[in-house]
């Protein structure tokens, strides 16, 4: 018999807030009902920055916006020696996360996953992050008005690690 104790991690962690609560005299119920309150009026707050965010990604794919910024930063790639098949998920990476996995699967099964192009694709999305989401999401949470610091600041490590992507592959795997 093979036990599993992922299988048991939720209901276990389930039965010790509620044996905490039975300890400590708290209404775990009313506590839960309370926090699912909490839980909705950030999701109000944050919602209307991110059917923004997520709206205009969309569009901005369906227009033809990516493949026509991938084109203009061709030569600029080429000179640095990035692989130009990853100038899209350069561009997508900093808006949509589930974009630029898309993107990233479209690499790996047209250039395969041990081509250059498949392992730049891998360290970049290990080494980005969705920039405009996070700041969307968490600024907006938070009521965070002046974002521009921050803002820049992710974007030169965004930068650093699309850059650092290629030149990482080439120099430790030699590709």
């Amino acid at each position: 018999m093979n036990i599993n104790i992922g299988d048991y991690a939720v209901p276990l962690i389930f039965a010790v807030v509620c044996l905490f609560g039975l300890i400590k005299r708290t209404d775990v119920f009313g506590e839960f009902v309370r926090g699912v309150e909490e839980g909705l009026g950030t999701v109000k707050d944050i919602f209307p920055s991110l059917m923004a965010l997520v709206v205009s990604v969309g569009m901005f794919r369906a227009c033809g916006g990516v493949e026509l910024l991938t084109e203009w930063f061709r030569p600029v790639t080429e000179f640095l020696g990035f692989p130009p098949e990853c100038t899209p998920l350069v561009i997508l990476r900093p808006f949509s996360g589930s974009g630029s996995v898309a993107l990233f699967e479209s690499i790996l099964g047209s250039e395969g996953a041990d081509s250059f192009a498949g392992r730049v694709a891998s360290v970049m999305l290990g080494s980005s992050e969705t920039t405009f989401y996070t700041i969307a999401v968490y600024f907006a949470a938070t009521k965070v008005k002046k974002i521009r610091y921050a803002l820049a600041a992710a974007l030169v490590g965004d930068l650093c690690g699309w850059l650092l992507s290629g030149w990482a592959v080439r120099l430790l795997l030699g590709t």
